[in-house]
């Protein structure tokens, strides 16, 4: 069972999503399009293509389709019938639909960087947090000075051990968090 706070997490994750309201709902946008929202009887409306609804639909029975004036726009499911995993997959999924294409690959690039990649971020940080940084686009030491603890902690991945280990590895470069 997932919960709307966990939602938040995933969503504020992902670069340039800003939180807000629709309708009365909380509602998350890329660069001013929407991709994810919760409804006041805690069911999360995702904006995906045809491909991915009828995936999650088959993964998610207790979901439906979402159709605005005839048209296909998405998957709607219940927070709670859906893990942790798979609404951290949905969201991006719904993500990556509604970024602007340059953004979403910049994500997945981001995403798909290997170890060999150009980055000096800490192995003791953990792989979870390691994939957190490099989705958010977070790939060397100087990128993660620019962020403050906080946004860091609100990466899914990234806990106060990876903060630790981030800011022993800072202060010996010279840096620190902001």
């Amino acid at each position: 069972m997932t919960t709307v706070s966990q939602l938040r997490k995933a969503a504020l994750a992902l670069p340039e999503t800003e939180e807000g309201t629709h309708f009365g709902m909380v509602a998350f946008s890329v660069r001013g399009k929407g991709f994810a929202s919760v409804t006041k009887d805690g069911q999360v409306q995702l904006q995906l293509p045809a491909d991915e609804v009828d995936a999650a639909l088959s993964a998610h029975p207790g979901g439906e389709r979402l159709v605005r004036m005839g048209t296909l726009i998405g998957f709607r499911v219940p927070l709670a019938d859906i893990g942790g995993k798979e609404l951290n997959a949905l969201v991006r999924a719904a993500w990556i639909h509604r970024a602007p294409r340059r953004l979403a690959a910049a994500l997945t690039a981001a995403g798909t960087a290997g170890p060999a990649d150009e980055s000096d971020l800490p192995a003791g940080i953990g792989k979870p947090a390691t994939r957190a940084l490099r989705q958010a686009g977070l790939l060397t030491l100087a990128q993660v000075a620019a962020h403050g603890e906080r946004d860091l902690l609100a990466l899914h991945g990234v806990g106060p051990k990876a903060i630790r280990v981030l800011r022993e590895a800072l202060a010996e470069q010279g840096m620190s968090l902001r």
